[in-house]
C-alpha cells in the first residue's frame, strides 16, 4: 500500500495538514461567524417575544381585572333592578288588592243593604198572605170574615 511507504508518508502528512488548516479556517471564519449571528438574532428575537408576551400577559390581567368589576357592577346594578321592580310591583299589587278590598266592602255593603230589604219586604209580603190567608180560614170556619188589622195583629203575635 503506498500510503504505508516512508517516502510518501511526510508529502501526505503535509497535505493533509495543509488541507485540515484550509478546511478548518475556511469554516471558522466564513461559516461560523454566520451561525453566531443567526443564534444571537434568534436569541434576541426570542428575548422580545417573552417581552411581548410578559407585556401583553400584564395587558391581558388588567382588561380580564376591568372585566370582572364590570361585570360585578352590572351584577349588582341588576340586583338594584330586581328590587326596585320587585317593590313597585309589590306596592302595586298592595294598591291593586286595596282597591279591590274597598270594591268588596261596597259591594258586600250593598248586597247586605240589599238583602235587609228583600228580607224585610219578603217579611212584609209573608205577613200579609199570612193575614189573608188566616182571615180566609177563619171565613171559612166562622163564615165572618175579621178585619184585616184584626188578621194582621193575630199573626204577629203568633209569629212573635
Amino acid at each position: 500500500m503506498p500510503q504505508f511507504e516512508l517516502h510518501n508518508f511526510l508529502p501526505q502528512i503535509a497535505w493533509l495538514g495543509l488541507l485540515f488548516a484550509v478546511l478548518y479556517f475556511g469554516v471558522v471564519r466564513l461559516t461560523l461567524p454566520k451561525v453566531g449571528r443567526v443564534v444571537q438574532d434568534r436569541e434576541e428575537r426570542v428575548r422580545s417575544d417573552i417581552q411581548s408576551a410578559a407585556q401583553a400577559k400584564g395587558e391581558a390581567d388588567q382588561v380580564g381585572a376591568a372585566y370582572q368589576l364590570q361585570l360585578a357592577q352590572a351584577h349588582e346594578h341588576a340586583r338594584d333592578m330586581l328590587k326596585t321592580a320587585g317593590a313597585n310591583a309589590r306596592a302595586k299589587a298592595e294598591a291593586q288588592l286595596a282597591k279591590a278590598a274597598a270594591a268588596l266592602e261596597t259591594t258586600q255593603v250593598t248586597a247586605s243593604e240589599e238583602l235587609a230589604a228583600a228580607r224585610t219586604k219578603a217579611l212584609v209580603q209573608i205577613e200579609t198572605l199570612s193575614a189573608d190567608t188566616a182571615a180566609d180560614i177563619v171565613e171559612r170556619l166562622t163564615g165572618n170574615r175579621p178585619t184585616a188589622a184584626a188578621a194582621s195583629a193575630a199573626v204577629k203575635s203568633v209569629a212573635a
